[in-house]
């Protein structure tokens, strides 16, 4: 029975993790090229941290995502060499190398797409001297969770007045986007590449991305956001999507997050949950499940406050995923939140 204890700790990118390594490396090339770098970037991590899958796991994992499976199991699990040939086979050896050592891909990546595979730190020296109004876009051009590091990399003062330019976006031009990354194409020395007319920006983005920052941050953002643009700020708010609202997903919703979270990142993330919303994930679990999670969670005794919130941000994470695939509804019946 150890497969099925090991299945069911393997949250949604590690069961793709395993399907891609069980598939061989040139398959597995193919299906990474049709994923955004954050999704090739979270798969990449799982593979590598992935550790002695039990075969009959393997299997399983194969059969719900296709209906018939071989019986190849050499999956070269947590082999750095397999990881390496993978991504250079699906990005070409520059995207690789920036993808493994979280530093630029370069000739591969056109204009602001490239910013999407650099580190948050590299972005934040590349923007920093920039017109606000242009981070602001370059900031809504990027995820989220991407985006939020940047803005925590900026000067303190100028953050709040980037925040609001980024919810003050209501889109932007194709010639002006057009013009910015044709600057983004010089600093990379990459050649020009039209983007399409974007809707990016407006609340929605910033509040996406004042809900990956660290609560300190975040709370710093909002307040200066409110002394000059009471009426913005409660926009922006009422967009935010934080833990405490999975109180507001039905069960069913919780039932198919709890499917794709991590019982560590589960753990974790309620040591500092409001009771009710541990009474809600508990409910939603099968006794035996539930059981263990409580005894998990008394066994790992105090942890670091940003520790719990990072584990959040996880299953926040996973949630607006599931949100954007139409499988669960975020908020109280309201508009979506996404």
């Amino acid at each position: 029975m150890a497969d099925d204890k090991q299945l069911t700790t393997l949250n949604g990118v590690q069961r793709a993790a395993v399907l891609l390594m069980a598939i061989g490396s040139d398959k597995a090339a193919e299906v990474l090229k049709h994923m955004s770098p954050k999704e090739v970037q979270s798969i990449g991590a799982a593979m590598a941290n992935m550790q002695n899958i039990h075969r009959d796991a393997m299997v399983r994992v194969m059969d719900e995502f296709i209906e018939k499976v071989g019986n190849q199991t050499a999956m070269g699990v947590g082999s750095d060499e397999y990881i390496r040939q993978m991504m250079i086979n699906a990005l070409g050896e520059d995207k690789a190398k920036g993808m493994i050592d979280r530093i630029l891909v370069g000739k591969n990546a056109k204009g602001l797409e490239t910013l999407k595979w650099m580190d948050p730190r590299s972005i934040a020296e590349i923007i920093r001297l920039e017109h606000p109004q242009i981070i602001a876009i370059v900031l809504s051009y990027l995820e989220p969770d991407q985006a939020a590091n940047v803005v925590s990399l900026l000067p303190e003062r100028a953050r709040p007045d980037i925040m609001m330019r980024v919810a003050a976006l209501e889109g932007i031009p194709p010639a002006a986007l057009n013009e910015l990354n044709t600057i983004m194409e010089k600093q990379f020395s990459g050649s020009s590449n039209n983007v399409a007319q974007s809707t990016m920006g407006g609340y929605k983005t910033a509040a996406n991305i004042i809900n990956f920052m660290d609560s300190s941050l975040g709370t710093s953002i909002m307040n200066a956001i409110q002394e000059h643009d009471n009426e913005m700020s409660d926009g922006i708010q009422e967009l935010m999507f934080v833990f405490d609202n999975l109180i507001d997903v039905d069960d069913r919703g919780i039932q198919a997050l709890l499917r794709e979270v991590s019982s560590d990142n589960l753990t974790l993330a309620l040591k500092a949950a409001d009771e009710k919303i541990k009474e809600k994930i508990l409910k939603n679990m099968s006794k035996r499940a539930a059981e263990m999670l409580k005894e998990d969670m008394e066994a790992r005794g105090p942890v670091k406050l940003s520790d719990v919130e990072a584990a959040q941000k996880e299953i926040l994470t996973v949630a607006r995923r599931l949100a954007d695939a139409g499988e669960i509804v975020l908020g109280g019946g309201g508009e979506e939140f996404v």
